[in-house]
């Protein structure tokens, strides 16, 4: 039964992380586009149709790059560690 609530507890603390360090890449990439868009077109920036749409556009991409999936290994390494510690523990 302890390993139950050890795993629960793990799953909901590794989502919560999962979840913010999410929105933190996400809003750290979508103010890069803003900034880059406003350096490209300085007579068009500010808040506009096609600035939204660059970062939008932007921002799909960014969903499938490398450092958007790295962010599951929060799910990974922390449930890996425990594993090997819990059997090095039991082993001896």
């Amino acid at each position: 039964m302890a390993i139950i609530r050890l795993a629960i507890t793990l799953f909901i603390i590794e989502a919560i992380f999962y979840v913010l360090i999410s929105m933190y890449l996400r809003s750290t990439r979508a103010e890069y586009l803003e900034e880059e868009w406003d350096r490209r077109h300085p007579d068009r920036a500010g808040n506009s149709p096609e600035r939204r749409e660059f970062v939008r556009r932007s921002m799909r991409g960014f969903q499938k790059s490398l450092k958007a999936r790295l962010v599951a290994l929060i799910f990974v390494i922390p449930t890996i560690a425990i594993v090997v510690i819990a059997w090095i523990v039991n082993v001896q």
